[in-house]
């Protein structure tokens, strides 16, 4: 973690475009004083040694040895050492209901936009307590681990839509059972969950895990988001979502499931609405809640990085002083500008090399997030690993590694629909061929899990343009072909006509049972005595069916057997 200690010094800083400002109006008024004296052409000629672009160098290397040292008077640290702090407060799993009905506009914004604005000002409200997300449609996922870390929280809240989870639903049951899996093993703590949803439960069984949470020693509260009368969904393009038989499909609050809920677990139902009653409603019901000793990760020690600022300082000055005002001498024949093209090397060259320091922190930041995310996720720690790489991906945006791991961290949590979008979004901004393959490679493993086979060969397809020497892609290639290939016949078949297939099986009956009756019929009459000859021919025959049985046998033991294996970073 950096921060600045004396923050204060950096106010400073606005010195530096006054500065600026002061020397573009110099030089322009010296340009001025110029032209009096004549032709800016012909003095250029009677002035041979006097540089154009030195003494600009000069000033700008000095300015930026002076934002240097501001920063280093500021006291640039880095926090090193990691340590835990006992705090007195409780522990919070708020449930957020993200299916597609929460899209409706009967509260404004929207039922969702709501319940996040409500989430952001209850973690504002949070101060020694910790808190976690579980985002739920019809199946349900852990968003956020319970934790202290409220910048986490927020950051997570920002990314929630209902594409997070492709089955559609309101399981308000799993949402409980995982939120009450999620808490830590402390006792003597208020442990609470809060649960928005607009009461629409498809699944049932939300009762009976109510009060199973009632006996665990945790509170169930439900936020109620929307109106009873209903309202209908927007799809985004000015329409509606819509029924089988093209009617407008209207959601409404469910309000008395919503209070039966809350109060088998033991809490209490709030209804949100357009007014701020229900924020403070819920802030009264979690301070009435026990506060126990809870465990926080802080950063208790600071180093003091002004040391490379120093540096920097000592170069630019050292710099500054070695460059002359007038021209050299033994470089008075190298022309590095073109006759009246503008720019300046150095000037670009500085910038750069800020610009660079700047990338490098940044960068250093998001590696050091990746780094902490693959320990955890080679510990097994995924849903923790996941936090780490959605960390990096908020310092650096592009950053494909970050992507990429946080797909392979979703598919170990069988969050596949999300894993699919990170996997897509590396192999589309990535630009190694190699680490693009692998990204479209474990997309088309998940559409092939669940049995997409057109998305999947697509997917396969991609990878081997990026990596045409993969003989596991093109083998999976070809099993999906195949696959895809029965799927298609075996449609086919059940579109046949149904009394065809009543005929065949009429038939298939008839043959039975003549070779039942003739077998029948074989047992009646009496068995003749086998003769020698007879006897051997039919112990070759069997003998050479047992051999060719074995020889077929051993040909599928050396056929590639079927691999579907994900790729790693």
């Amino acid at each position: 973690m950096f921060r600045f200690e004396d923050s204060i010094y950096l106010f400073f800083l606005l010195v530096i475009p006054v500065l600026a400002l002061v020397r573009l109006m110099g030089w322009r008024q010296r340009k001025k004083k110029l032209r009096k004296f004549g032709d800016p052409e012909l003095l250029k000629e009677l002035m041979p040694d006097v540089s154009k672009y030195r003494p600009s160098v000069k000033f700008w290397v000095a300015l930026a040895a002076l934002a240097m040292l501001i920063l280093m008077l500021a006291r640039p640290q880095m926090g090193t050492k990691i340590s835990h702090e006992k705090r007195n407060g409780i522990e919070t799993i708020i449930c957020l209901d993200i299916s597609n009905s929460m899209l409706a506009e009967d509260v404004v914004p929207s039922r969702l936009d709501k319940s996040k604005l409500l989430v952001e000002n209850l973690v504002d409200h949070f101060t020694n307590d910790k808190i976690g997300l579980v985002v739920f449609a019809g199946d349900a996922f852990t968003q956020l681990p319970i934790t202290s870390d409220y910048v986490s929280a927020k950051m997570f809240l920002q990314n929630i839509d209902p594409s997070l989870i492709g089955t559609q639903g309101t399981n308000i049951a799993q949402a409980i059972h995982l939120a009450m899996n999620s808490f830590t093993q402390q006792d003597k703590i208020g442990k609470a969950i809060i649960l928005i949803t607009d009461g629409e439960d498809h699944e049932g069984g939300a009762l009976e895990m109510a009060e199973a949470a009632k006996k665990k020693g945790i509170n169930v509260f439900i936020l109620g988001v929307g109106d009873a009368n209903g309202a209908p969904i927007p799809l985004g393009d000015g329409d509606y979502m819509k029924d089988s038989q093209g009617q407008v499909v209207m959601t409404a609050l469910n309000e008395q499931m919503c209070q039966q809920v809350a109060q088998a677990g033991s809490g209490t139902y709030i209804h949100v609405d357009n007014t701020s009653d229900a924020q403070e409603k819920l802030n009264d019901e979690l301070s009435k809640l026990q506060k126990g000793e809870t465990d926080s990760v802080i950063y208790s020690e600071y180093d003091e990085q002004f040391q490379a600022f120093g540096i920097l300082v000592l170069l630019l000055l050292i710099l500054e002083v070695c460059i002359l005002e007038s021209k050299n001498p033994l470089l008075k024949n190298v022309r590095l500008f073109k006759k009246n093209k503008v720019g300046n090397v150095a000037k670009f060259l500085l910038v750069a090399m800020l610009l660079t320091l700047n990338g490098q922190y940044v960068f250093a930041q998001d590696r050091q997030s990746i780094r902490q995310g693959n320990k955890l996720y080679r510990q097994q720690s995924f849903d923790k690993a996941e936090v780490e790489y959605r960390k990096a991906l908020a310092k650096n945006p592009r950053n494909t590694q970050a992507m990429y791991n946080l797909g392979c961290a979703l598919l170990q949590q069988q969050k596949d629909s999300a894993a699919i979008v990170q996997f897509e979004n590396a192999g589309r901004t990535e630009k190694s061929t190699l680490r693009k393959a692998m990204a479209y490679h474990n997309m088309g493993f998940i559409c092939q899990k669940h049995q997409m086979y057109g998305e999947a060969i697509q997917a396969y397809k991609e990878s081997l343009r990026n990596n045409p020497n993969d003989d596991e892609t093109r083998y999976n290639l070809a099993l999906c072909k195949r696959l895809q290939k029965q799927q298609q016949q075996n449609n086919q078949n059940q579109k046949q006509n149904p009394q065809d297939n009543k005929d065949n099986q009429d038939k298939q009956d008839k043959k039975s049972q003549d070779k039942q009756n003739n077998n029948d019929q074989q047992k009646q009459q009496p068995q003749e005595q086998m003769s020698k000859e007879n006897a051997e021919q039919l112990l070759n025959a069997a003998v050479q069916e047992e051999k060719a049985t074995q020889q077929r046998m051993k040909k599928a033991m050396q056929e590639p057997r079927r691999r579907q294996l994900q790729k790693n970073w």
